[in-house]
């Protein structure tokens, strides 16, 4: 069973999400602050979090900077907040989605089932082939959804992030315009807006380059968008 927290000081929407998850088959566990986040990792870790901006102990966004650096659970923030400013650094934070308060429960649970669609959260099946591309030293698993670097050791990467990379991956020394990139980076039933890519691009330029100021794998286009400038090998 798949497995949601909700981390939210509100009892009444932990209710009604609860109420509206368990009627779709997914287990809930709670937590009313981010001091109750942790202990609710374990023993089992759950498929998916959501998690509110504004929390009675911690910004939502460090909780979720802090969740981001040691681990791959997807993320779909909540807030009462609806400007593009807050999505944006809701984003640079590693969320994998973003719903606006006061939402539809039925629109939750489908912006969830999306997400653990695109992020495979929801089942882990045996993968007999692997497809592994080799670039610039990295290697990058599509099957897996996994990034190693040339040292050998695993990057974590958000969903969004991954299917940038993955864009760029099937598309070596193409440059693919902003259009292209948001069309393949959207999550399912996600808002989409322009400055997504850029900072889905900053993400991913903090993870895989030496000097993210200067770039050299991931070059930006002007006027056109951007380019993966590395050879793409199978493995």
């Amino acid at each position: 069973m798949t497995r949601i927290l909700i981390v939210d000081d509100d009892p009444d929407l932990r209710d009604l999400v609860r109420f509206e998850l368990e009627g779709h088959g997914f287990e809930v566990v709670e937590a009313a602050s981010a001091a109750e986040v942790a202990p609710a990792l374990v023993p089992v870790p759950p498929d998916l979090i959501l998690l509110d901006l504004r929390l009675p102990d911690q910004d939502g966004l460090a909780v979720a900077g802090r969740l981001r650096a040691t681990s791959r659970i997807p993320i779909i923030m909540l807030t009462g907040l609806g400007g593009d400013v807050d999505r944006i650094v809701g984003l640079e934070m590693g969320a994998d989605d973003y719903v606006v308060k006061p939402f539809n429960p039925r629109e939750l649970v489908a912006r969830i089932k999306a997400v653990l669609r695109r992020t495979g959260a929801a089942a882990a099946p045996e993968l007999a082939d692997h497809d592994r591309r080799g670039f610039a030293g990295w290697v990058i698993d599509l099957s897996a959804r996994s990034l190693e670097t040339p040292a050998g050791q695993p990057v974590a990467l958000t969903n969004a992030e991954f299917l940038l990379l993955e864009a760029f991956i099937r598309a070596p020394r193409c440059v693919l315009s902003r259009d292209q990139l948001l069309e393949r980076t959207r999550s399912d039933g996600g808002e989409v807006f322009d400055r997504t890519i850029d900072v889905l691009i900053l993400r991913l330029r903090r993870k895989i380059e030496p000097n993210p100021r200067a770039p050299q794998l991931i070059r930006t286009e002007r006027g056109a968008g951007y380019v993966l400038d590395a050879e793409v090998r199978r493995l």
